[in-house]
């Protein structure tokens, strides 16, 4: 299988309140793509201001830390061909209103700043996000037992 590879996907503090956690599960394992880490926890201050580094000058950046450390999040990795891009596609358009129905944010999102997901951006974000959350003993690699009949 080409272009396989793993994303960083983050159910935020509003997701996890609204009970979306299954159905957002549910989307990217119906999709096909395959869970190799996940856990629910609540981040500290250190590491989501590593996270969320390169916004560090915006002026959100202090709301957006504290929101993101208000309650448990569930940060997850899943694999599979393009994940990336098609991750991203799935959950939307940052912004809840220009979000097409059928994503995430686009069915569950009304505000930016509760838009209930975060997802890597590039193959780059995805992997220093995932070192960043996940040590690699946490890193599962198995087979995905219906993997003919997602993939050529």
């Amino acid at each position: 299988m080409s272009n396989t590879e793993r994303t960083f996907i983050m159910i935020k503090p509003d997701g996890v309140a609204r009970g979306l956690i299954a159905e957002i599960i549910r989307r990217f394992e119906q999709r096909g793509f395959k869970l190799v880490a996940m856990k629910l926890m609540r981040a500290g201050e250190d590491l989501l201001q590593s996270h969320y580094g390169e916004l560090a000058d915006k002026p959100f950046f202090p709301k957006l830390v504290k929101f993101i450390g208000s309650g448990p999040v569930v940060p997850m990795v899943w694999e599979g061909k393009d994940v990336v891009k098609q991750g991203r596609a799935m959950l939307g358009q940052t912004n809840p209103l220009q979000s097409a129905p059928g994503t995430i944010r686009g069915d569950f999102g009304v505000d930016i700043g509760r838009n209930v997901v975060h997802g890597s951006d590039s193959l780059e974000t995805a992997e220093r996000e995932i070192a960043l959350w996940f040590d690699k003993s946490e890193l599962n690699d198995w087979d995905l037992p219906l993997k003919g009949a997602i993939y050529e």
